[in-house]
């Protein structure tokens, strides 16, 4: 069969043929139609995901959508290596697989499902969202930040904060439910961005916060912890929830005072910290909220065979979708 396959841990997974798959006891052998480019993915294609076991040659991709053998159409996830979503067949085990309802496309399905499943948990099973707190979302302009904007608002988020790099794609984000919109920049190059962020957000602050969903750690993400160490008033409790390292700094000094001085609880969301039965619920409830929420994701469709072409280079706003056959 035709699939996208990794030779080599650090390698671009290439276009060509690798073995075919068979059923198991309990599995479920799927037609691929769609799957989406996520950084989830691409770090388990790479071998650097802690839920990788680093065996190759394997197929790449974690999840998609597709036709059971017996025609029901689903959304799939974690196949296990050395197969992936991203080829003609797939096998996962039945209970891995989510009947998708007659109203979401294969397209939008593939695209929405992991950035929502993030964004849905880290609000709805780690924070624990109640209606009518305020919530600021840490790296709102990426895909899964600009889902957890609108979902927050949808499960009742009284105020909704969004902060990033890009002002530009901030003002766009208001239009998909933020409240308020906070830039900031960042390293060497800009010596007193910390301190102008860390006022910025003590601004805001003054009026409450009960919620941060963080897409970036490193910097922004100490900033905020100390803001709220110096702000929130004594003993008033503010759940941090860390869902990704879009910064690409995985360590951070974080200053012990900030957590004696403050109820900050501290908290992952991810697989691993969250059951893989919670996880898939997550997506089957973002999945039946897209159109009562009117969820937005732009996305790109493009073929299998260009994988190589796309894996590194994917660039913009638009989710990545390939295509299958």
């Amino acid at each position: 069969m035709k699939a996208a396959v990794v030779t080599a841990a650090g390698k671009t997974p290439v276009y060509g043929d690798f073995d075919r798959p068979v059923a198991k006891t309990g599995e479920e052998l799927i037609t691929v139609r769609a799957s989406a480019l996520s950084q989830f993915s691409k770090s388990r294609a790479s071998g650097s995901h802690y839920s990788s076991n680093g065996d190759f040659p394997a197929v790449a991709g974690s999840d998609g959508v597709g036709l059971t053998q017996d025609g029901r159409r689903v959304y799939f996830a974690l196949p296990q290596a050395p197969f992936g979503a991203l080829a003609e067949l797939c096998p996962v085990p039945s209970d891995q697989c989510l009947e998708l309802p007659d109203s979401l496309d294969d397209i939008t399905a593939a695209a929405i499902a992991n950035p929502g499943m993030s964004a849905w948990t880290a609000l709805v099973e780690r924070a624990h969202l109640v209606a009518g707190e305020t919530v600021l979302i840490n790296g709102a302009t990426g895909t899964a930040g600009r889902l957890a904007v609108q979902l927050a608002k949808y499960l009742g988020a009284a105020k909704v904060i969004a902060t990033g790099r890009n002002a530009e794609e901030l003002e766009e984000v208001k239009k998909l439910g933020a409240d308020v919109v906070i830039p900031f920049t960042l390293g060497l190059l800009h010596p007193s961005g910390a301190k102008d962020y860390e006022n910025a957000l003590r601004q805001v602050f003054v009026s409450g916060i009960d919620v941060v969903i963080d897409y970036l750690w490193g910097e922004s993400a100490k900033t905020l912890i100390v803001a709220i160490a110096k702000t929130v008033e004594d003993a008033t409790p503010v759940r941090f929830v860390h869902v990704g390292g879009a910064s690409r700094e995985e360590n951070i000094e974080l200053p012990g005072a900030a957590l004696r001085s403050s109820a900050i609880l501290l908290m992952g969301s991810g697989v691993k910290s969250v059951r893989q039965p919670v996880l898939l619920q997550a997506i089957r409830e973002v999945f039946a909220v897209v159109q009562p929420a009117g969820l937005k994701i732009a996305t790109k469709v493009v073929p299998i065979s260009e994988v190589e072409r796309v894996w590194d280079n994917a660039t913009g706003k638009q989710r990545i979708v390939f295509s299958i056959p």
